[in-house]
């Protein structure tokens, strides 16, 4: 039997030799850094973008609820939270929250029991944060501007019950979205007047008083305790963002 040719030595490998290279070849060391590259993140990133917009992509008229993940069952924004979510679920909106417990829980049980969609985006921290037995439909992520994006994407309106940083995170991309123009007809509710009382009055004496903010900025956001005037203000927006898009569509077919 004749031997088969070998192949000649020479370096480096194509990109397709490379790629084709059983992974057992390379040392354990080679393996693992590969995958803390930056590349590799990139790859990382796109799978959960494509897994939010798969899951997400028949939702419409969701409403977002944040809040802190420390609040108890006891607490009345629990309660307040529960029953905003349960009137905005009966009146059509899809609730997502970020999965977790406390303010989250309350408003995926809401959705539940006011028959409606009840999502949760839950993400990697250091500690763990496990999905509320509320959730129906739930995605995990790696990196918050991932989740946020989706949050952002795929809801008409954010509804911030009191919490701690991620909250106000979450609040001020909002609002600073609203106020740029890339997103429309957006409502933002602070619930609680006793909790944002003190951010409120900053904003408008220190904030919009220095100039740093226009005046008709204060309007972006209502400051409420009344889960109804929440949903009436969600409900308004919506019924403007159906008459715009109406006249869009009747603009577009008329230049046709």
């Amino acid at each position: 039997m004749s031997e088969q040719p070998s192949a000649s030595p020479r370096s480096p490998l194509t990109e397709d030799e490379q790629f084709l290279i059983p992974p057992q070849v390379f040392p354990i060391e080679r393996r693992a850094s590969f995958t803390s590259t930056d590349p590799w993140r990139v790859l990382r990133i796109m799978g959960e973008f494509v897994e939010g917009f798969d899951t997400l992509s028949d939702v419409r008229n969701a409403v977002t609820i944040f809040g802190s993940a420390r609040t108890p069952e006891s607490d009345r924004y629990y309660q307040q939270a529960h029953e905003t979510a349960r009137l905005l679920a009966q009146n059509g909106f899809a609730i997502i929250t970020g999965g977790g417990p406390g303010i989250m829980e309350a408003a995926n049980r809401g959705a539940k029991d006011g028959g409606g969609l009840s999502i949760g985006c839950n993400i990697e921290l250091p500690f763990e944060q496990g999905t509320n037995k509320w959730v129906e439909r739930s995605i995990n992520f790696r990196y918050f501007f991932v989740r946020k994006t989706m949050f952002v994407k795929y809801s008409t309106a954010f509804i911030t019950f009191p919490g701690g940083y991620g909250t106000m995170d979450e609040l001020f991309e909002a609002l600073t979205l609203v106020q740029t123009g890339k997103v429309k007809q957006f409502p933002v509710v602070l619930f609680g007047r006793d909790y944002w009382k003190g951010l409120a009055d900053w904003l408008k004496e220190r904030v919009a008083g220095e100039g740093k903010i226009a005046p008709e900025d204060l309007k972006l956001f209502l400051v409420t305790d009344d889960p109804k005037e929440a949903l009436g203000w969600i409900v308004d927006a919506r019924e403007r963002r159906t008459r715009a898009f109406r006249a869009m569509n009747e603009a577009a077919q008329a230049t046709r």
